[in-house]
């Protein structure tokens, strides 16, 4: 690594704040490790992790579609608070059009289980789902994007400036991992590749079914429907 003048891949950590124990009952599982979703919009995944950059830590939070692994909004901040959790909650709603009874799992930090956060969730209308005590395992897509997001990009950085994280994050995010990162999870698809895919499917079959010309054309005769 010094003969190559990479910077070191830090292992320190910043302080974990202290967590409130909750009852079982009011934070229900509801996801319980079933990360595929049957359409987008059904089940999103959040969580937070910390970024090194201008000799101090940064916090950053997503918020994943499971559907496609999308990554659909995503904020970033000096503060690891329950605003930070809210505003990427907010994002991602703004996003995807306000969809209605979405399954959003997330961790027990304070910053999710907050009045306020909330709160939020009853205004959207979210099926809030939460991770057990203690097991990471519940989370175990979005900690493992994570994983590759400071194996392939920030462990490789030196970030001097937050302007230079906030870019490297947008270009890993939003120009690499939803266009060109192929899953396994999505068909060995882009996250944005199987969104399109679904989308233009769901479309044709809406077509088709509203107009039974298109119907009779495919099984048979064609017809001006078509054309």
């Amino acid at each position: 690594m010094n003969k190559l003048n990479l910077p070191k891949m830090s292992t320190v950590k910043p302080p974990k704040p202290k967590k409130t124990p909750i009852n079982d009952e009011i934070l229900p599982n509801i996801l319980d490790r079933c990360f595929d979703a049957e359409y987008p919009n059904q089940k999103w995944i959040s969580d937070i992790t910390y970024i090194w950059a201008e000799n101090r830590w940064y916090y950053l939070c997503v918020v994943m579609d499971l559907f496609a692994r999308k990554i659909i909004a995503y904020k970033i901040s000096s503060k690891i608070d329950g605003e930070l959790v809210r505003n990427t909650i907010k994002a991602a709603y703004r996003s995807r059009g306000c969809p209605q009874n979405v399954i959003f799992h997330m961790d027990r930090g304070s910053q999710y289980t907050a009045d306020e956060t909330r709160k939020l969730f009853d205004e959207y209308n979210t099926v809030a789902s939460y991770s057990k005590k203690g097991c990471p395992f519940d989370n175990a897509v979005v900690e493992a994007f994570f994983k590759f997001l400071k194996r392939n990009e920030v462990y490789r950085r030196h970030y001097a400036t937050k302007e230079q994280m906030y870019a490297s994050l947008f270009e890993y995010i939003s120009g690499y991992y939803n266009t060109r990162k192929k899953h396994s999870a999505c068909g060995f698809l882009s996250p944005n590749k199987k969104e399109l895919l679904y989308w233009s499917q769901l479309n044709f079959s809406n077509n088709k079914n509203s107009c039974p010309e298109i119907q009779t054309a495919v099984g048979g005769t064609p017809n001006s429907c078509l054309y």
